[in-house]
């Protein structure tokens, strides 16, 4: 089982239980319809990072309070700000697949979260590799929504990449993104190399999360 496939089984909350091999050739299959709809785009800006100390994160036009993401950003001295998506293509695909598969649906909002996923990391090293030319060197991605970080920055974020006309994301009155299978984050740098460089749990405080990767479990 290869890595896409692996993020899929834990998005569906399998956990260390078995996956039966009919449940496999669906996600196998949803991978493929994912592949054939999919408009993948990306877009980032470097920012000087002004102030981040405590709580209070100052970065372009933008203060933001957040302890958490404080902390994230600690010894970092620029801040990346990154928008991705999938494209209206892949809602289109769930929304026709709910109207006559609800089992499919629900293994390809799985397979979806997981191609977005990968696409992100994928995205993030070509942003490693420029800002190591600096001599900088990558932190995890956190976005807005997670910890105290709030999700009203997202407002900010999709305007500051002018992500409308970029990689057309846009956003309702309630913060939610369009297309829907997209993301917003922000990625600090710093002169400090670290472990890990990729989204996940390391940087979510929510250990009761149920898609929460265990370090003991193998799929």
């Amino acid at each position: 089982m290869d890595h896409l496939m692996r993020e899929a089984v834990r998005y569906l909350g399998y956990g260390k239980h078995a996956v039966d091999d009919q449940t496999l050739r669906l996600i196998a299959d949803s991978f493929q319809s994912l592949q054939s709809v999919s408009s993948r785009k990306s877009v980032y800006r470097i920012f000087d990072l002004e102030q981040a100390d405590g709580e209070y994160i100052r970065f372009g036009s933008l203060t933001v309070r957040s302890e958490n993401l404080g902390k994230n950003l600690r010894g970092c001295d620029k801040i990346v700000l990154f928008g991705a998506t999938l494209g209206i293509g892949v809602d289109q695909l769930l929304s026709r697949t709910s109207k006559t598969d609800m089992a499919k649906t629900v293994v390809l909002q799985a397979c979806a979260a997981a191609f977005l996923e990968e696409y992100c990391d994928e995205c993030q090293d070509r942003i490693q590799a420029e800002v190591e030319t600096g001599g900088r060197y990558l932190r995890p991605r956190f976005s807005p929504g997670y910890g105290d970080f709030s999700i009203e920055c997202q407002k900010e974020l999709v305007r500051m990449l002018d992500c409308a006309k970029s990689i057309g994301l846009t956003l309702t009155e309630s913060c939610m993104m369009v297309p829907s299978k997209s993301v917003t984050a922000v990625i600090g740098a710093g002169r400090a190399a670290v472990k890990c460089h990729r989204q996940g749990c390391d940087s979510c405080e929510k250990i009761d999360c149920i898609y929460r990767r265990k370090r003991d479990t193998a799929l």
